[in-house]
């Protein structure tokens, strides 16, 4: 499909995400709460990691104890004792159940309401957070919704079918946090920072950011 469209739209701003969560979330004229979009897609790192990394080659992994020991079905890989921030916006949201990671392979009446994409350790930039091994950065994590999107379109019966049930859905995403973390702040990384000062960093990470959220779903 040659048009190509922007979406996870101001996720880097958390005080507008928190007020577009609640007035979604508001309950309806006759008091109901039911679910106010129909599907919920996250990307992002460790905050919203809920199990990607589990099967990856790394060590940054949390899916054994005592992570989660507040989560009804416990170790998850979430990098939490508990829910993740994303979770609670999916609960917030009205959504019954977590969103499913896609590491999970979830089936296709899952993917009708929702993906998590995110990776603990991920970052803007490939190379970001790789000392500990693999991760799925935001390149990658776009690929896989692309991956989803075409499922989703299989399962409709048609790209205008499946546009129509995206253009209805809440994108959020948390990224950058790693590419200074675990990238350019890192003793060793001296090649990237005599490449880029601080702000010439910061413009690097805005371009490749506004580049990777614009992108052709199909």
């Amino acid at each position: 499909m040659g048009s190509r469209r922007s979406f996870l739209q101001s996720c880097s701003c958390p005080l507008s995400l928190f007020v577009v969560v609640v007035a979604l979330a508001a309950p309806s004229a006759d008091g109901s709460r039911a679910a106010r979009v129909p599907c919920y897609f996250i990307f992002g790192d460790s905050l919203y990691d809920s199990g990607n990394n589990n099967n990856l080659n790394t060590s940054v992994k949390v899916n054994y104890s005592p992570y989660g020991i507040d989560f009804p079905a416990g170790p998850t890989g979430r990098f939490s004792n508990g829910r993740t921030a994303a979770d609670i916006i999916g609960e917030t949201l009205g959504f019954k159940d977590f969103i499913p990671p896609f590491a999970s392979n979830p089936d296709d009446r899952q993917i009708l309401v929702g993906v998590n994409y995110a990776s603990g350790s991920a970052g803007i930039l490939v190379q970001s957070g790789k000392q500990g091994g693999d991760n799925v950065d935001l390149s990658k994590q776009l690929r896989n919704h692309k991956v989803t999107v075409s499922r989703i379109v299989k399962k409709l019966g048609s790209k205008k079918a499946a546009f129509e049930h995206l253009g209805q859905c809440l994108y959020i995403c948390n990224m950058g946090n790693n590419d200074y973390i675990n990238n350019y702040i890192l003793p060793q990384s001296t090649a990237i920072r005599s490449q880029y000062n601080p702000a010439q960093f910061a413009a690097l990470l805005v371009a490749r950011y506004s580049a990777q959220i614009k992108v052709s779903l199909l």
